[in-house]
């Protein structure tokens, strides 16, 4: 059957069949072209390389002997920035004044400082702002540059002194001032030493009197040491340390002053972190340290440390007799390397961020 469907205007739609399906067309909607040249998305541009700047020159002075020279053991400028910058590290400047007391008592000469004017200079340090430190203060300060006073000293005694010098002379300024002192202990087990190993152990027990190694027999190492007796004199110490002291020690007080390119070797072998000769040349700062590779003829009993190649166990120590007069030095020479940090800051830290950066991260 055919059903023919027609519309009029104003009438009713008409009814479908229900046999009969509806047919839905949808109606078009035409959006306009739009007119012009099309506008493309910018391509990113490259990323400009960026040049570090150099790295400025070592700190120098003229406070020093001309033939004193800074030297630096830090070869990966990276980690030296990062722990010269860092906020937990030593500010720039930080400097360490080592000082060697041999004799206390008598008349001022030679090796001998009277007790007058051991206190003179103890009184002095304080006065100028020094706070004494440990050896494994120092030694974390020039490795790491890990905080310490901006002004330290480290007072380290030679030879096997007895408690009463300890209890007369460096307990007053430990009881006023907190001033820890090195006891630089020559570990011998003759009758001498062990008359006094339990009052030094007793001290060690106390907490400020900090025992190192200052040789067995306490004869020089020279060229003609063998290795048997090198390896005496580094390892009797740490054995005996080990049984009486309870502990290891770091720093080997080379005896008599005398030492080798070979015998620094083996003391780094064995675990010593620091060294100290007899060669008053300057303050000890992070990475800078004062040596010569020249024989001085002014100075003839001061051994050249170039030759060996590790500063840190050559280290410089002023003598008691005469640090007294290098103290307003000491503290210009700190003052200067602080103003020279920051004087070259910026370009440091540019340096940092352009090389070291993406390895070593940001310096906190």
């Amino acid at each position: 059957m055919l059903f023919v469907i027609t519309g009029c205007a104003g009438s009713a739609s008409p009814t479908l069949p229900a046999t009969a399906s509806a047919i839905y067309v949808p109606s078009l909607t035409l959006t306009p072209r739009p007119t012009g040249t099309p506008t493309l998305a910018p391509r990113p541009s490259a990323t400009a390389i960026r040049t570090p700047p150099a790295l400025p020159e070592l700190f120098q002075t003229d406070l020093l002997n001309s033939l004193d020279l800074p030297q630096t053991y830090i070869p990966d400028s990276c980690q030296y920035l990062y722990d010269k910058w860092s906020s937990k590290s030593s500010i720039p400047g930080t400097v360490v004044m080592a000082i060697m007391f041999h004799s206390v008592g008598g008349e001022t000469s030679g090796s001998q400082i009277s007790e007058a004017d051991f206190h003179d200079l103890m009184q002095a340090l304080h006065t100028d702002g020094f706070q004494a430190v440990t050896t494994a203060q120092t030694a974390d300060f020039l490795e790491n540059n890990a905080k310490i006073p901006n002004r330290s000293v480290l007072l380290i005694v030679d030879d096997r002194r007895t408690l009463y010098y300890f209890d007369t002379l460096f307990r007053p300024y430990w009881e006023k001032y907190g001033w820890p002192v090195v006891n630089a202990w020559i570990s011998l087990d003759d009758s001498i030493g062990a008359k006094n190993l339990p009052d030094q152990v007793a001290l060690e027990a106390e907490g400020w009197v900090d025992h190192q190694a200052h040789g067995f027999q306490h004869f020089s190492i020279g060229p003609a040491s063998t290795d048997e007796y090198i390896t005496q004199e580094l390892q009797k110490p740490i054995d005996i340390f080990r049984e009486n002291f309870h502990k290891v020690p770091i720093a080997f007080i080379w005896p008599g002053g005398g030492f080798t390119p070979h015998a620094a070797e083996m003391a780094r072998q064995l675990g010593y972190r620091l060294g100290f000769t007899t060669n008053p040349r300057g303050p000890l700062m992070f990475n800078w340290i004062p040596l010569t590779a020249e024989k001085d003829p002014n100075r003839p009993t001061w051994l050249p440390e170039g030759s060996v190649n590790d500063p840190l166990l050559v280290l410089p120590r002023y003598w008691d007799t005469d640090a007294l007069i290098h103290l307003d030095e000491v503290i210009k020479i700190s003052q200067d390397a602080a103003a020279y940090a920051e004087q070259n800051r910026a370009t440091e830290l540019e340096y940092y961020n352009i090389k070291c950066a993406p390895t070593l991260g940001l310096i906190p």
